[in-house]
């Protein structure tokens, strides 16, 4: 039963506002950022859109090791992929202003595609290694000029909920511009809406922010990479609940 007007509750109501929210979200974040307002049209409304969504969803969240972070830093962020709610958990509740590392046909969605252009995201274009290089440079750019990013190394999202070899894209660009990696665990949004699904299920979430790793010295060989990868993996893997290890 509770099922049911949970159900009720989302396609009448929490849909319908999500649809709007999202337009007005979008058209807000291009005006203001056409206008030279990009630090702060570019993460502020996304961030208010994520965390009313969250909410909107009834799903309670969690959020350890907030205490890790200098938001007068930039960092390279690393976080394993369970869902689509990984974007309103991280972007709602991370509390840094951040740019996204995604892929390139989310900028097909429409408004939500020219919102992401506008805002400064990053498009990985994996089509050819000349377009995949040519996407690691424009994220290079972002962090010269202050920006933190988000990158999910596993390149897609989990469809069991367990996570897959972590790729090294993500640790070239930390290494290039000397900046800390900041793992992050993601538990719960593959309970909300895992891949290939249409219907939210109410569950808790929470985002685990793990110390900042230096990458002054690393390694930063082909080998040296993935050892990193594999690092910040093992790391966000010690806090991930039982059912997703």
């Amino acid at each position: 039963m509770l099922r049911i007007l949970y159900m009720l509750y989302l396609w009448l109501f929490v849909v319908p506002v999500f649809v709007v929210l999202t337009i007005l979200t979008a058209l807000t974040v291009i005006v203001g950022c056409l206008l030279g307002g990009e630090r702060i049209f570019a993460y502020y409304p996304g961030m208010i859109w994520s965390w009313l969504t969250c909410h909107l969803a009834l799903c309670p969240v969690k959020v350890k090791g907030r205490e890790n972070i200098d938001r007068k830093k930039s960092y390279v962020f690393v976080a394993n992929h369970q869902g689509a709610f990984d974007i309103f958990l991280i972007y709602g509740f991370l509390g840094v202003p951040i740019k996204w590392v995604m892929k390139a046909g989310i900028a097909k969605i429409p408004f939500v595609g020219a919102a992401c252009r506008a805002a400064g995201f990053i498009f990985v274009d994996n089509s050819t290694p000349k377009a995949a290089a040519r996407s690691v440079l424009e994220a290079e750019r972002s962090l010269k000029n202050g920006a933190s990013v988000v990158v999910f190394p596993e390149g897609s999202r989990t469809y069991n909920g367990k996570m897959i070899r972590f790729k090294k894209g993500a640790y070239q660009m930390a290494a290039d511009q000397h900046l800390q990696i900041v793992p992050i665990t993601l538990n719960g949004p593959f309970d909300v809406l895992p891949i290939g699904s249409l219907n939210i299920h109410r569950h808790k979430m929470e985002m685990v922010i793990h110390p900042p790793i230096p990458t002054e010295g690393m390694d930063a060989s082909h080998k040296g990479l993935q050892q990193m990868a594999d690092k910040t993996q093992d790391i966000i893997a010690s806090a991930l609940w039982e059912q997703y290890k």
